[in-house]
């Protein structure tokens, strides 16, 4: 991390990373033991949808309260949420019965879904009252890198964990209390006064609104978007490893880390990189680079080949997605920032579990290889459409986007 950041975002930047970790561990303890309870895959399936269902429809609000409110508070409430969560795992596995266990793993998720839908708006909204408009990029990578390293250790430490003496949500449990901490010492601005009140459904579709009508940010994340939800691999996997490029589990384990340790090493080295003034360009190739990596993992039958694939394709989809938030961070109103990064949320969201979804769907009938082909095909296209139809966003400069914003 940049040694010039204010101390209090290092705060907010050490809590996320915590939390990061923290629900690691419990995405793979709650899914583990589910699988165990049950050996139904379909129970699995609803685990995601009772985290995707809050997150994706409370977005909305809580990008509104985040807005009328302390937002590095509102982060807080999302760690509280975040710890309950844990606490329900860890009294569940040693003291309910099966069926009764089944319904605590359903209720934690719900409780995770709350808190997520939270998450990313009153972040979003916290780091720029934290550090100045032009380390917003330097600031952006930071956090990206220290959360796709969360990304790489929660799931490795749940897995080594699991039938160890140290339940691992238990130290999930004291991660999240230690970064409830961090963000409670963090002094909260006054909340921002709005410039006028409307009626609450307007205030709801307003971060829609200037989303839908703003000539980069539209088209930024539905490249993003689309380009995921068509070319991701995560519901796939297991397939692979066992189908393709017959690995079994501990195959599977290094196929699920790579793309996350690509993209924490290169995430931290664009805080070092002066990518401002080409951002558009870098945009673009980053992207191609991406789906390019994932057509040749749908290729590959070797298993280190396919593991470098994915570090290949987390390491490119840093570099878009820290641009891209930039972007979002650089043009959105101070007043109304929650509720902008609600909608981007749900764009990320969306492109994410209807990603999985279109890779079982599409696999049923061609295979996962012909799944992957097809995904990697689709988000060529989205890429030569976006380019086509959106000069601005080729040529965007975050340096003259921050001026503009300054202005």
């Amino acid at each position: 991390m940049s040694q010039g950041l204010p101390l209090d975002f290092k705060k907010l930047v050490l809590a996320r990373f915590l939390f990061n970790i923290s629900v690691r561990i419990q995405a793979v303890v709650v899914g583990w033991t589910m699988y165990d309870l049950t050996h139904d895959p379909l129970k699995l399936g609803m685990v995601g949808l009772a985290e995707a269902l809050p997150a994706l429809s409370l977005a909305p609000l809580a990008g509104y309260l985040v807005d009328r409110s302390r937002p590095v508070r509102m982060y807080g409430l999302v760690l509280l949420f975040s710890l309950l969560s844990a606490l329900v795992v860890f009294y569940a596995q040693f003291n309910l019965a099966p069926a009764d266990h089944v319904f605590a793993l359903f209720l934690a998720s719900v409780l995770t879904g709350t808190a997520r839908s939270l998450a990313q708006p009153s972040v979003f909204a916290t780091v720029p009252r934290l550090v100045a408009r032009s380390e917003l990029s330097r600031a952006t990578a930071s956090m990206s890198s220290v959360q796709q390293i969360g990304s790489v250790i929660g799931p490795a430490m749940g897995g080594l964990l699991y039938s160890s003496s140290l339940p691992p949500t238990g130290l999930a449990s004291l991660l999240l209390g230690f970064s409830l901490i961090c963000v409670l010492s963090i002094p909260a601005p006054p909340a921002q006064k709005p410039e006028a009140r409307l009626p609450l459904t307007q205030e709801l579709l307003l971060g829609a609104r200037f989303i839908f009508s703003h000539s980069l940010l539209l088209p930024a994340l539905a490249l993003d978007m689309f380009s995921v939800m068509f070319a991701g691999v995560t519901a796939l996997l297991p397939m692979f490893a066992g189908d393709v490029l017959h690995v079994g589990a501990g195959g599977l384990g290094l196929l699920r880390a790579a793309p996350a340790l690509g993209a924490s090493l290169v995430a931290f080295w664009l805080t070092r990189l002066n990518f401002q003034e080409k951002a558009g360009r870098y945009l673009f190739l980053a992207v191609s680079g991406f789906g390019l990596c994932i057509l040749g993992f749908g290729l590959s039958h070797n298993v280190w080949l396919s593991g470098l694939l994915l570090f290949l394709s987390g390491a490119f989809d840093s570099v878009s997605a820290v641009i891209r938030n930039t972007a979002v961070q650089l043009a959105s109103p101070d007043s109304m920032r929650g509720r902008i990064s609600a909608i981007n949320s749900m764009f990320i969201g969306s492109s994410n579990e209807l990603g999985e979804f279109e890779s079982g769907l599409v696999a049923k009938f061609l295979g996962p290889v012909g799944a992957v082909l097809f995904g990697a095909g689709a988000c060529f296209v989205t890429i030569g459409l976006v380019w086509l139809f959106s000069p601005g966003l080729r040529r965007l400069n975050l340096r003259q986007l921050e001026q503009a914003a300054s202005c």
